[in-house]
């Protein structure tokens, strides 16, 4: 394949997700320390570098990566889920725009009391949406918001499921 053909890959050639299949029993595929060329990532500023990573690591389950001291930190979790904290003057209130993170449903309640543990006031939910999902938003020490969403399982009976097959979506009938 050359560099031409980068639009003609089918779908055996594209990179799998991480993201396991939404179940209430679910188990998250844990930390990736694979080197990767990285899609998307966010880069958040920080005063306090070694306390950002601290509330990133203990409260929303990140690792930090590596560290270049005094100016970057990469924080990751599952794969693609990657963080740079980076010093600078964080936002003077939190972010309109958001960090939206993949968890399973088992991750959503742990990581809203680490987080609370920390920084007391800073969540909010766990919140129910009508995307089938459950979300949990946090608001950083840098006032950088991040949602953390959780799937629910698809119910093969639901107008959602048929919604889906309705617009060509292999969705296995009850």
């Amino acid at each position: 394949m050359t560099d031409n053909d980068a639009s003609e890959r089918t779908d055996e050639q594209h990179y799998l997700s991480p993201v396991p299949m939404p179940a209430e029993d679910a188990v998250p595929p844990g930390i990736c320390r694979q080197i990767y060329g990285m899609a998307t990532y966010l880069s958040v500023p920080t005063a306090d570098l070694a306390a950002s990573t601290d509330f990133w690591v203990r409260g929303l389950g990140f690792v930090e990566l590596f560290a270049v001291p005094g100016r970057v930190v990469h924080l990751r979790r599952w794969a693609f889920q990657d963080v740079l904290l980076v010093p600078g003057e964080p936002a003077a209130t939190p972010s309109a725009a958001h960090l939206g993170i993949s968890c399973v449903l088992g991750e959503i309640e742990p990581t809203r009391a680490r987080c609370e543990q920390l920084a007391p006031g800073c969540t909010s939910g766990p919140d129910e949406k009508p995307w089938n999902a459950v979300e949990l938003t946090v608001v950083t020490p840098e006032r950088q918001r991040v949602v953390c969403t959780a799937a629910h399982p698809l119910d093969p009976t639901s107008a959602t499921a048929d919604y889906l097959r309705a617009s060509g979506f292999d969705i296995p009938q009850p």
